[in-house]
C-alpha cells in the first residue's frame, strides 16, 4: 500500500531521512529515504546489512549511500553492497511520485536477484 512519507521540498539532493513505518505484518519498519545526487528519490531498508547501524546517517554519493560505521556502500537502486565488509543486499523498496508528495510501497520490494 503506496503511503505518503514526504513532500519533494523535504530531501535535497544528496540527503536521507529515516522514516519509521510499518511492516506488512504491522510491525515497525526502518526505511531510509534518500534523495540521490541526481535528484531521484529511492527507499531502502534503513539498517545496514552488516553493521546493524542506520543508513539514513551514511554519505549519499552519486546513486549509493555508504554505512558510516564501516564503509560499506550500496547501490539506492538494487540494494546491492558494492563494497565490504557488507556482502549482503538491502531491501529496496517501491517509490513514486504524486506531485510534490513523495510515496513509498513497502510491500512492494525491488527483485535483487537479477
Amino acid at each position: 500500500m503506496m503511503e505518503h512519507v514526504a513532500d519533494v521540498a523535504d530531501l535535497e539532493p544528496g540527503e536521507a531521512m529515516r522514516l519509521e513505518l510499518d511492516a506488512p505484518d504491522g510491525s515497525p519498519l526502518p526505511v531510509a529515504l534518500v534523495r540521490d545526487e541526481d535528484g531521484d528519490f529511492h527507499a531502502i531498508s534503513d539498517i545496514c546489512s552488516h553493521g546493524q547501524v542506520n543508513l539514513s546517517d551514511g554519505e549519499v554519493e552519486g546513486r549509493t549511500i555508504e554505512c558510516w560505521l564501516h564503509g560499506s556502500t550500496f547501490d539506492l537502486s538494487t540494494g546491492r553492497p558494492l563494497s565490504l565488509p557488507a556482502t549482503q543486499p538491502v531491501p529496496v523498496y517501491l517509490v513514486t511520485l504524486d506531485g510534490e508528495r513523495v510515496l513509498v510501497d513497502v510491500d512492494a520490494t525491488a527483485d535483487v536477484s537479477a
